[in-house]
């Protein structure tokens, strides 16, 4: 967000887009440490579970808990990866084509991943039926 804000005091804002994009109220958010001097909105009637928090936490967040951590190494590979940890774009409409942009080239580069899976795949297919026929076909 532009101006570096807390990382708590970010929640009012992104809250109502949110529920926008998913098309259902919140009951519950998992959030890491930043969020616990946070300002949601006490009538928005949803519980904010912070990592490392023991009292009230059911069987079922803790897994959300644990599966938050795993947002942590996505965070990493954009910093290191796609050129996040420095932007040399400027201004804030600088800092959120950066973002845009380290998440398309993340994103990207998922997608040739998937394609040279099934490429090896397809070419491994292929060298298989050919070998088999050639075995098979009398000389």
């Amino acid at each position: 967000m532009p101006g570096n804000p807390y990382d708590g005091h970010t929640l009012a804002t992104v809250l109502p887009e949110i529920e926008a994009q998913i098309g259902a109220p919140l009951t519950r958010i998992v959030a890491d440490r930043g969020y616990r001097g946070h300002n949601a909105p006490p009538d928005m009637g949803f519980k904010i579970y912070i990592s490392g928090q023991r009292r009230g936490v059911t069987d079922a967040i803790k897994r959300e808990l644990r599966r938050r951590s795993a947002v942590e190494p996505v965070i990493g590979h954009a910093k290191a990866e796609h050129r996040m940890g420095r932007n040399f774009l400027k201004g804030p409409h600088g800092d959120a084509a950066n973002a845009v942009l380290a998440a398309a080239g993340y994103n990207f580069r998922r997608l040739l991943a998937w394609l040279a899976m099934i490429w090896r795949v397809l070419s491994a297919a292929i060298l298989a039926e050919t070998v088999q026929f050639a075995i098979i076909k009398p000389v």
